[in-house]
């Protein structure tokens, strides 16, 4: 399936904005030294292979220059970010026993469990002791801010995780409730465009407003995620297997009928690609997932609504289009 240029355009944004921060963590963690060459090896892995996550860094870049704010400002900031977000996906796939992600091994599946876990614990380390280094050039009450929002926007990511692994398995979950989790764990992208425009000088208005389209941006980024597991056989093995099954079967779980249908097929031995796209068209035609289309076609309003908050027309133009491309194709 060829990939739609909105989508191609805002990997292109996500990398001119977020490119040198990643680049900024990766640098920290080289230059460390370590007594055991494997945990060095397995690092530089993981950030050289698995780990090119210009996007949270991008957001602080592209919030900061809504406001009028210099984007360079952010890197260090946005730095942070690509350590501490890559120490929560190392921590989420012990969790959901990803051994394989894209078509490559994760550090759990290249390293075992024990390494994993040790290799997110220093990413979590580095990532906070980037942010306070960067927070030094700061005033003591633009530090703080900056600080407890890093602090909030992760303690309710695990929060949220720790929710959504209690799900793992169970195939009875009402949607609502997982849609909840999903919500919930926008929170690292709304904090990714909240520091940005208080690195920018931006007002509490504009904070508030262009963090609501950080957290909505995220929202729909997850949902959208949730629909192409369901077309992707060994993502959807993996969910059947070890965690809650995308969202958009556990909305057309509501109608028994087609409950039965569907679980027939995941709870066969071998299920074949051709089988799971079977599936995967019955969930997407379904009545019962039209609830969850209507909240993606709502809150993506709130998210334009809230660029009227954004200063530069082009910067501007720039986040509409992340919208489009969390939106276009979605089923």
């Amino acid at each position: 399936m060829k990939t739609p240029k909105s989508i191609l355009k805002a990997r292109e944004t996500f990398e001119e904005y977020g490119k040198k921060a990643y680049e900024e963590a990766l640098a920290v963690v080289s230059k460390e030294k370590f007594g055991y060459a494997p945990v060095r090896e397995a690092l530089l892995y993981f950030m050289r292979h698995c780990w090119r996550n210009y996007q949270h860094a991008a957001l602080v870049s592209l919030a900061c220059e809504s406001v009028g704010g210099d984007p360079e400002a952010t890197r260090r900031v946005g730095a942070s970010l690509v350590l501490l977000t890559g120490a929560a996906d190392i921590h989420d796939d012990i969790i959901d026993q990803s051994e394989i992600k894209n078509r490559r091994p994760t550090v759990l599946g290249k390293y075992g469990k024990d390494m994993a876990l040790l290799i997110g614990d220093a990413l979590l380390v580095e990532g906070y002791a980037l942010l306070n280094d960067a927070c030094t050039g700061f005033p003591e009450e633009k530090a703080r801010k900056i600080q407890e929002l890093v602090k909030d926007g992760f303690f309710e990511l695990g929060c949220a995780e720790a929710e959504e692994a209690d799900l793992d398995s169970k195939w009875n979950v009402e949607p609502e409730t997982y849609l909840n989790i999903m919500k919930r764990k926008a929170a690292v992208a709304e904090t990714a465009i909240r520091l940005g425009v208080i690195l920018g000088n931006g007002s509490l208005e504009e904070i508030e407003a262009l963090g609501r389209y950080g957290k909505t941006l995220a929202i729909l980024v997850n949902i959208r995620d949730e629909f192409v597991d369901v077309f992707e056989p060994e993502e959807l093995r993996s969910r059947v297997e070890n965690e809650c099954l995308p969202l958009p079967i556990l909305y057309v779980f509501q109608n028994n009928d087609l409950r039965n249908k569907i679980t027939s097929q995941l709870k066969r031995a071998n299920v074949s690609a051709r089988e799971i796209s079977k599936v995967a068209h019955i969930v997407v035609a379904a009545e019962e997932v039209q609830p969850l289309k209507n909240e993606v076609a709502r809150i993506s309003q709130v998210a334009y609504e809230s660029l009227n908050y954004v200063r530069n027309d082009e910067t501007a133009i720039k986040l509409a289009q992340l919208l489009k491309a969390a939106t276009e194709k979605i089923w």
